[in-house]
């Protein structure tokens, strides 16, 4: 099997675990509905743990555009393989959704929250405020990233790293997570949420593109500092792309916030009030 293809089917199983552990604390008549954030967390990173094992000697398990680019960054992959390895993901994680639409079928008519169905797929904040969610991504995977490759430094018995970081992505959530769905992985995000957008899923509502950016942009940045950072701060293999990448990144924030959504703290007061 191609590299391509074990990314694909490992990010597949990585959704189809992922977004089925959100669907079925999300939807309507599900046994597992309101079960809670840490089944969704505990989800995610046994989700994380299968896929590595699934697709680890085949295509590395990068499953996230964001730790594919930081390691062309710190040059252990070679950038003529980013633009696959991306393809990959992102078609993986569309067709996992898929699954999770077939799956829960007679599940969506019975939900009317047309927010809930779109979580199933894709992240939404906890509080709009484009800075604020940035960041939050950009923090998150800059540790995901970071983390990934000091557990890789150690040794563990063979076949225990895929759990080990399986249990990684629960801290994460459980400490990071809950400001904006984390993400922490592109293809996660963006793969669903066109499938959100595609599938004839009964009263889903919008697909909301105007955040869709924020889970891509920031894991992209976050990602690439953090296997910079390592690879200098723990290997001594400094590289000028760090601080091309943080002025890029601090040049976005700025922007995001300068023009981005804040919350509007004064209404609310007086609404309260």
């Amino acid at each position: 099997m191609s590299s391509f293809w074990g990314e694909l089917i490992g990010t597949m199983v990585l959704i189809t675990f992922g977004a089925g552990v959100c669907a079925a604390v999300t939807l309507k008549k599900s046994f597992a509905q309101n079960a809670g954030w840490m089944v969704v967390t505990m989800g995610w990173g046994l989700a994380v743990a299968i896929a590595v094992y699934v697709s680890g000697p085949i295509s590395g398990a990068h499953l996230n555009p964001a730790l594919t680019m930081a390691l062309a960054f710190n040059g252990s992959f070679p950038w003529e393989q980013v633009p696959s390895y991306i393809a990959a993901q992102l078609i993986g994680a569309f067709l996992g959704a898929g699954l999770v639409v077939l799956h829960y079928l007679p599940h969506w008519k019975e939900t009317e929250d047309a927010s809930a169905k779109l979580g199933v797929f894709a992240t939404e904040p906890a509080i709009h405020h484009t800075f604020a969610n940035l960041l939050s991504e950009i923090i998150g995977t800059f540790i995901l990233v970071f983390g990934i490759l000091a557990i890789g430094a150690n040794k563990f018995t063979d076949g225990l790293n895929p759990f080990i970081v399986g249990f990684f992505i629960v801290a994460i959530g459980l400490s990071l997570g809950a400001t904006t769905g984390y993400a922490i992985n592109p293809a996660r995000d963006l793969g669903p949420r066109l499938a959100h957008f595609f599938f004839p899923i009964p009263g889903k509502g919008k697909s909301n593109w105007k955040y869709a950016w924020i889970p891509v942009v920031g894991p992209l940045l976050g990602g690439s500092l953090g296997g910079i950072f390592y690879h200098s701060a723990f290997e001594g293999k400094e590289s000028p792309a760090f601080v091309y990448v943080g002025i890029v990144t601090v040049l976005i924030l700025l922007l995001s916030y300068t023009l981005g959504t804040k919350p509007d703290y004064k209404n609310a007061k007086k609404t309260a009030a």
